[in-house]
């Protein structure tokens, strides 16, 4: 048998009835006794049955002639013809609600029902106030710490801030940092630099940092942008560090700047301020610049330092349709020149090779028979 049917079967064998739980409490005194009230529990309100104990008992001192003397339970068990214990229950219980007194001769009184409430509730209510009081007084002192926790806090998020996001602000600083990320990196570097040619110098420093990284074989993949490929001293570059094992790649069009190490650091550019760099190693964002590194990486082209006449002219014709695209925008020659890693002069030239292609004398001439050109096109 289980236990749950041994507990039933204990509970029906006869429970006698005055051994059975009484009715459920009430909800008041209930609420009262779960916050810590003091005092005994009031008992359950009499029944409006009129042969309840406690009715017949209150409503026959009610009735009592005052003039006669005080009664006891034992003439309240005569008159009422109850067992005398059953009146001391009710009294008992009729004196704990206070709807009873006792005299000096240990007799009992009735009490009117609202003296009753206000001397049985009265210290219950009391206690209420009291304790509801200290709790305010308990949630002002617990609260007056907020302002303590909230600048730990506070300094935490600038502390993670501060893993996560570092802002370099001066060149050498900047230099310094890719260095040592350069020195420690252990499986892969990948770098965007967008700009056409870079300058000798920068060219200079990155070159023995760059070889010294293929050599402990760390992978390294550049990409650059299909103007670069024009530059003697970026073709020098990427010969050298190609034949350590470098993957360099071209794009005709712009992309963000940035060097991921190890995925797990990356050094971005700060807008306005080309002395100032970013360094961010919270986890999700370095993850997203990979990804957007790695579709990049799909589109672009094998930077070969060999000249292959085909080649260059693939590009150079792929330069003059992101021209042709950029000219259908609205952008002028420097902003495209900007946006490819020209100069102006050649993106002039480019643009000026264009516009004699299409037989246009002006630049908003150009833009119209190009626009004609894209609507006459069939669709795919």
């Amino acid at each position: 048998m289980a236990i749950a049917d041994i507990g039933q079967a204990d509970g029906d064998a006869g429970t006698p009835e005055e051994a059975r739980p009484g009715p459920s409490p009430d909800p008041e005194v209930t609420a009262l006794a779960a916050i810590g009230a003091v005092g005994p529990p009031a008992p359950p309100p009499p029944s409006e049955d009129p042969d309840d104990p406690l009715t017949r008992v209150y409503t026959s001192l009610l009735a009592r002639d005052p003039a006669r003397e005080p009664a006891h339970p034992a003439d309240l068990a005569a008159e009422l013809d109850l067992p005398l214990a059953r009146v001391e229950s009710a009294v008992s219980a009729l004196l704990d609600m206070g709807l009873l007194r006792r005299t000096p001769e240990r007799a009992v009184l009735p009490v009117a029902p609202d003296e009753a409430v206000q001397r049985t509730l009265g210290p219950l209510e009391r206690e209420m106030r009291a304790r509801r009081q200290h709790m305010e007084r308990t949630r002002e002192q617990l609260m007056a710490f907020m302002p303590l926790y909230e600048s730990h806090l506070l300094r935490l998020t600038h502390l993670r801030q501060a893993e996560y996001v570092e802002l370099l602000t001066d060149l050498r600083a900047v230099r310094e940092a890719i260095t040592e990320l350069g020195r420690t990196c252990e499986r892969e570097v990948m770098t965007a630099q967008p700009g056409g040619g870079r300058r000798a110098e920068v060219l200079e420093e990155a070159v023995a940092r760059d070889e010294e990284l293929l050599r402990r074989g760390v992978r390294m993949r550049v990409l650059y942008q299909h103007t670069a490929r024009f530059s003697s001293g970026t073709c020098a570059y990427v010969e050298r560090v190609g034949r350590l094992g470098a993957q360099v790649r071209t794009l005709d069009d712009e992309f963000p700047r940035m060097l991921v190490f190890d995925r797990t650091t990356a050094v971005i550019p700060v807008p306005d301020d080309p002395h100032a760099a970013v360094l961010i190693r919270e986890p999700h964002v370095v993850a997203f610049m990979v990804g957007a590194y790695e579709r990049l990486w799909l589109e672009a082209l094998p930077f070969e330092t060999e000249w292959d006449r085909q080649t260059i002219m693939d590009i150079s014709d792929e330069l003059k349709q992101t021209i042709v695209r950029l000219l259908t925008e609205g952008l002028t020659d420097a902003a495209i020149a900007r946006r490819l890693g020209l100069s102006v002069r050649s993106c002039r030239r480019h643009v000026a090779d264009v516009m004699a292609a299409l037989g246009a004398e002006s630049r908003f001439q150009a833009g119209y028979l190009l626009a004609q050109q894209d609507r006459e096109q069939p669709s795919p």
